[in-house]
């Protein structure tokens, strides 16, 4: 299996950069992260103009779910939506119960 390219659109062949890839699609990961978002991953089709050379490659990742999305590109990472900060305070009141309490009820 051949190594991790860092940059999707540059030949493996030759290292011809290609400006657009001939096809994309969408796939979608089943299940979510540990942040309740799903991966939808865009993959893309590259020809190399130089040497004819086809191969297949990630465009881009999308975590979207809860109030975020995050956007993962050639130019890096972009989030939008509330932080993670402001999820940690939505959890809600926390309510202690006396077991002795309940007893004496009945």
């Amino acid at each position: 299996m051949p190594k991790k390219q860092r940059e999707s659109d540059v030949c493996p062949n030759c290292g011809t950069k290609v400006d657009k890839p001939i096809k994309t699609w969408n796939l979608v990961s089943p299940l979510p992260d540990s942040y309740g978002r799903i991966t939808i991953t865009v993959m893309g089709s590259y020809e190399c103009p130089n040497c004819g050379h086809r191969w297949r490659a990630v465009v881009s990742k999308i975590r979207a779910g809860g109030s975020e999305v995050e956007v993962e590109g050639k130019k890096g990472v972009k989030k939008f939506g509330e932080s993670k900060n402001q999820d940690k305070q939505d959890e809600g009141e926390i309510i202690e119960l006396d077991l002795g309490d309940l007893d004496e009820e009945e």
